[in-house]
């Protein structure tokens, strides 16, 4: 008997097997290519990197325990948020016409309201958000919801977990999600410290096996804490000693050297925009608990009137492998494209696919001024390498690029025609876009959107613009690298 020529039948029809499944199963027409080419060109290997990270689990709906799983009270609550942003929307006083479609889409697609009534505080950087944080869980008299990426087990870590303790023991409940990767220092140590306090404590989407497991491709990447359904925060600033940029760093001369300033953004919401992120964490604490915690009065509190003049009108995007479409993309290209003077986008990781990369072209093609700022240095090689794949087609039609130079800028945000604000967990990458789960917090008011291009033009003054002549003329084997890495960018 021939072995090797049966082990070789047997290595084609897996090959053919293969490629039919990504094929069938893989919804990117760039993505099929790239994972067709792994499994031709890389054998074994390529096989066993597709069934680990790129097999279409959104199909096999690895998240289906919605909220309203009642449909009648689905039907009742979608009338309610049509009213209430029909209202909103018929106001002439409301200056959010040029934004209708991408409220209608938000409202359509992921039931997420456009209200008024909301005050909107911006936080620059760990230092800033930290202090307002912590003063909101010490107000807490009924509960507080904690959902992370990254939670880590150092010094803002360790405050923060005496903060919940504090607060357990004091009779509030508190509930905790956190990443099972991206918080895996907190697993043995401060998790069991949390539950042993009384706190409920659930990891997102537990991995078993890392090495080959699936589940490490789909992560909880929100940052969300509601207090007593009051109060909100949302944004790109994870908890970790990161995040916080230290005066001194003492004595050390090797400690200075090693840290490194940390650029991010978050928001602080009090009003009706905060029942949105309420809803979305408690969709998935019924999922990550398996229980069934309902929407009750207490979770979505009225809310005092303001002033006018301090409201601000919002929404709330939220998207992940269980939506039927990746509307986070979506709804960032309809802002894109409904821009008319000037786009401000700054993101960590900029790999932004076809369809994003077309908006922003057509954008830039049709007289809007388009500024891109992204880190003159990421925490991944690769990543650089791929992103900067995009920067010549986008230097050619006329977009600036910007390196922020002082550190790394971690914030994900976007400034449309200085009235629309988009500031969230999402950044500009095809794993924001289609693998994980994601929340962006939209205003639509031009007093914040002015403060936010302050921001943005702030760190420009710690950016170098990238001079076009002189990128086209890098030398061509660097060129062919970024061009290489390009080519893996669905995979990223």
């Amino acid at each position: 008997m021939n072995w090797d020529l049966i082990l070789q039948g047997i290595y084609i029809l897996a090959v053919i097997a293969t490629s039919l499944r990504i094929i069938w199963d893989t919804r990117s027409h760039s993505k099929t290519i790239a994972y067709l080419m792994l499994v031709i060109f890389f054998p074994i290997i390529g096989m066993i990197i597709y069934f680990a990270f790129g097999v279409n689990y959104r199909k096999r709906k690895i998240y289906d325990k919605k909220l309203f799983q009642n449909k009648d009270l689905r039907s009742k609550l979608e009338k309610q948020i049509n009213s209430r942003s029909k209202d909103i929307l018929s106001d002439d006083t409301n200056d959010i016409d040029e934004n209708n479609k991408l409220v209608k889409f938000l409202i359509h697609e992921t039931l997420s309201p456009v209200t008024a009534n909301n005050k909107v505080k911006l936080l620059v950087n760990g230092e800033t958000k930290f202090p307002e944080v912590f003063k909101a869980i010490e107000s807490a008299k009924d509960h507080i919801h904690v959902e992370y990426y990254i939670f880590a087990d150092d010094e803002i870590g360790c405050e923060f977990v005496e903060a919940l303790i504090k607060k357990a023991k004091e009779g509030v409940k508190v509930r905790f999600i956190y990443d099972d990767f991206g918080s895996r220092s907190i697993r043995k140590k401060q998790v069991p410290r949390l539950k042993e306090a009384g706190v409920e404590a659930f990891s997102f989407y537990k991995i078993k096996l890392i090495a080959f497991a699936n589940r490490i491709n789909y992560r909880n990447h929100r940052k969300i804490i509601v207090v007593d359904g009051a109060t909100a925060f949302v944004g790109g600033i994870n908890v970790s000693d990161h995040y916080v940029n230290k005066r001194d760093t003492g004595n050390d001369k090797k400690e200075k050297k090693k840290a490194l300033f940390w650029r991010d953004t978050h928001l602080m919401l009090q009003g009706p925009a905060v029942a949105y992120l309420q809803y979305t964490f408690i969709t998935d604490w019924n999922y990550c608990s398996e229980s069934t915690l309902a929407p009750d009065d207490h979770f979505f509190p009225k809310h005092s009137k303001i002033p006018k003049s301090e409201s601000k009108i919002m929404q709330i995007a939220a998207s992940g492998p269980d939506s039927d479409l990746p509307n986070i993309k979506f709804s960032l290209c309809q802002a894109i494209h409904q821009a008319e003077e000037e786009i401000l986008i700054t993101t960590p990781y900029f790999i932004p696919g076809e369809s994003v990369m077309d908006t922003i072209i057509m954008a830039a093609n049709s007289g809007v001024k388009v500024k891109l700022l992204v880190p003159a240095k990421s925490d991944s090689k690769i990543v650089d390498a791929a992103a900067r794949s995009y920067y010549t087609m986008l230097l050619a039609e006329g977009v600036e690029i910007y390196l922020y130079e002082k550190g790394f800028i971690h914030a994900k945000t976007m400034v449309t025609d200085k009235k629309l604000s988009i500031i969230g967990t999402a950044n500009m990458d095809i794993r924001s876009f289609d693998l994980n789960f994601e929340v962006n917090a939209l205003v639509y008011d031009e007093e914040f959107a002015k403060e936010l291009c302050d921001v943005f033009e702030d760190d420009l003054k710690y950016s170098k613009k990238i001079d076009p002549e002189k990128w086209m003329s890098r030398p061509k084997h660097i060129q062919l690298i970024e061009k290489t890495a390009g080519l893996l960018s669905p995979m990223l």
